[in-house]
């Protein structure tokens, strides 16, 4: 499959780096840490991101604007220090915290940054942006930012336990053109998805494109343990983030069965894990993000820890083989969520080259090939 995506007619000249390149960063000291690097942070598009060893909690989120730094704004705003070294601490559900992370960046003046959660953060309802100094937009790195990274981290449905070392985000690079230095969106168009999905399936059924491939809800079959959904229990033990398929998933989750009328009725404050109609892949030579659809379309919004590596969904015979997890949450009116509702969308954007090995290979790959799967924290159903 590689091979055949990889035919371009032209040279591409700015899009997502490999993870042999962010190799590349680290070895020319774009990539810099106050603890040593270790290999298995690369992903094929991506770069995990390691929680330092101090907390602080502050009363609000905010962003330092162009003119300040992060340290200068938690100077002013911090309200509690918390050592994360050790055993850990327990970081309480609904309050903010800001967290200096092992990482910073010397970035060459044509690459910038995107950062989003990893997968098991967002399926945990653990809401973490990253901020860097001066910045104006969360998840953002501007072209040649030399400086540090912060996470701002707020867990949403459980407290969990974290320890220094812990990745939440993930920094994915992108290479600008020179000729158009400020372009920032190097997304594929509707046009060039259908040609990319006529050679190799991106989806396994009807391609439906509007700004990307957009994604629709399952309601209408069973998908895990005789389920189509979870919704989050409000009073729960704490979560540690370093302990592995540990948790009773009946313990944290209440089970959605499958309804005669294939609805979900959406609560406002509830949190729920979800699974796209779809089965996809992620072309070896593309990398994809999920993206909300236009707000008009329901009273919902999407928790999207949306990084989807190449090799992604790519199954043993070749084709679409797993679906995309969904993490929705309720505006503030309760809605009813219809079975094939349009939900989100796969933005996909050009890999500078190839990965060398891809989702599945590099590793260990927690969500290659899933269904309805809740965080790796859990019993397996």
């Amino acid at each position: 499959m590689g091979d055949e995506l990889n035919q371009r007619v032209e040279p591409i000249r700015a899009g997502v780096l490999s993870g042999g390149q962010i190799g590349e960063l680290m070895r020319d000291g774009a990539i810099r840490a106050a603890a040593p690097l270790v290999e298995s942070q690369i992903q094929p598009a991506s770069l995990d991101l390691r929680l330092g060893p101090k907390a602080y909690r502050v009363r609000a989120s905010f962003l330092p604007g162009p003119s300040r730094s992060v340290a200068d704004m938690l100077s002013q705003l911090k309200s509690d220090e918390i050592e994360l070294g050790g055993d850990g601490a327990v970081l309480e559900r609904g309050c903010f915290y800001v967290i200096p992370l092992l990482e910073d960046l010397a970035l060459p003046e044509g690459v910038s940054g995107a950062a989003n959660p990893k997968s098991s953060t967002g399926r945990l309802d653990i809401f973490t942006r990253l901020i860097a100094d001066r910045a104006e937009r969360f998840d953002l790195v501007e072209r040649g930012y030399r400086g540090p990274l912060y996470a701002e981290v707020s867990p949403r449905s459980f407290s969990v336990r974290a320890r220094a070392g812990a990745k939440l985000n993930q920094l994915r690079f992108r290479r600008h053109d020179p000729d158009a230095p400020l372009k920032t969106s190097f997304a594929l168009s509707d046009e060039a998805l259908a040609g990319v999905h006529a050679q190799a399936a991106l989806v396994d059924g009807p391609l439906n494109l509007r700004d990307g491939v957009v994604l629709r809800v399952d309601l209408s079959e069973p998908l895990a343990a005789g389920v189509v959904g979870y919704r989050a229990q409000k009073h729960t033990d704490v979560i540690d983030l370093d302990k592995i398929g540990l948790y009773r998933v009946e313990d944290f989750w209440d089970s959605l069965p499958v309804r005669p009328d294939k609805r979900l009725i959406l609560d406002p404050g509830d949190f729920y894990i979800l699974a796209s109609r779809e089965r996809i892949q992620i072309p070896a030579d593309l990398a994809a993000e999920m993206a909300p659809m236009d707000a008009a379309i329901g009273e919902f919004r999407v928790h999207y820890a949306g990084f989807f590596d190449p090799g992604f969904g790519r199954s043993t015979q070749g084709g679409p083989g797993a679906r995309a997890v969904l993490e929705v949450r309720s505006r503030e009116v309760p809605f009813i969520l219809e079975d094939g509702q349009a939900i989100g969308r796969l933005v996909y954007e050009p890999m500078l080259q190839v990965p060398e090995a891809l989702y599945g290979e590099a590793g260990l790959s927690n969500y290659q090939g899933q269904g309805l799967k809740l965080s790796k924290h859990f019993e397996a159903r």
